[in-house]
């Protein structure tokens, strides 16, 4: 459990996520996870990362169960911190980063698959920021490179999500394929990549890199100041009650339509 990084291949880091049961991070998950991305990108002998994970999803974000503990603010300032640093390291790796991404990419999995340099999906992928409805705001930056600007805005909004298959629509997913061949798929464009030159895949990153039309780590940062200041007015605690509610009326239901089944 947790974040680890493996190379299966010469020239190729795959770096793993896994926190039972939806990979929702806590604090310290993201620190971790920044860390092994930038750790690979500077080993002078991998050319490309891999981001994958395991079980249900590839990521639900930030573990709010850490944030309703905190009577104070600090698990939101280090949430806050820990994804900035976490997208930040995906978006400056020195090498490009590939993304495998199935089953729910939601939250921070947004600002994590839109600083990829690609995206390979299984069939059974679906994205989106339900943010507005877990009290917090934030990665419309990273969205807003997955789709269009207004599609971006309803999303938003409506707290919805996409399947793969409409994201590589729109050109921002490389490749959707079956479930059972993820792996395979990402191993596949990685290669490809890996087959050139070490110096000038590092210096093709930084000059990609140079000329994005925004900057997503400032970008980013202004976003955050909102989710801060809802968490200061106290906006934010309330609406992640209302969800914990809601997800505890939403398990009751399922138990009592279960009951009723064996009656």
């Amino acid at each position: 459990m947790g974040v680890s990084t493996a190379s299966p291949e010469k020239g190729i880091s795959v770096v793993t996520i896994d926190f039972p049961p939806v990979n929702a991070l806590p604090v310290g998950g993201w620190y971790d996870l920044a860390d092994a991305v930038r750790a690979a990108g500077r080993d002078p002998e991998i050319r490309c990362v891999v981001l994958a994970a395991r079980g249900r999803g590839f990521n639900a974000g930030v573990d709010i169960k850490e944030l309703q503990r905190d009577t104070g603010h600090e698990a939101l300032i280090g949430a806050n911190r820990g994804c900035y640093e976490a997208f930040a390291a995906v978006y400056e790796c020195e090498v490009p980063v590939v993304a495998a991404v199935h089953g729910f990419c939601l939250g921070g999995g947004i600002g994590l698959v839109g600083n990829a340099d690609a995206i390979v999906a299984s069939d059974d992928a679906t994205f989106g920021l339900p943010e507005l409805d877990r009290g917090a705001l934030g990665a419309a930056t990273h969205l807003s490179r997955l789709v269009p600007q207004h599609l971006m805005r309803a999303l938003y909004y409506t707290s919805r999500t996409v399947g793969a298959a409409e994201l590589m629509a729109h050109g921002s997913v490389w490749r959707v394929v079956p479930h059972g061949e993820l792996t395979e798929a990402a191993l596949e464009l990685a290669r490809e990549i890996a087959r050139k030159d070490g110096r000038l895949i590092r210096l093709a990153k930084a000059a990609i890199n140079g000329i994005d039309p925004v900057d997503v780590r400032r970008s980013y940062r202004f976003e955050q100041g909102f989710t801060f200041e809802a968490g200061l007015s106290g906006t934010a605690a309330r609406v992640r009650d209302t969800f914990g509610k809601e997800e505890e009326l939403n398990e009751g239901e399922k138990a009592d339509e279960r009951g009723a089944g064996r009656g």
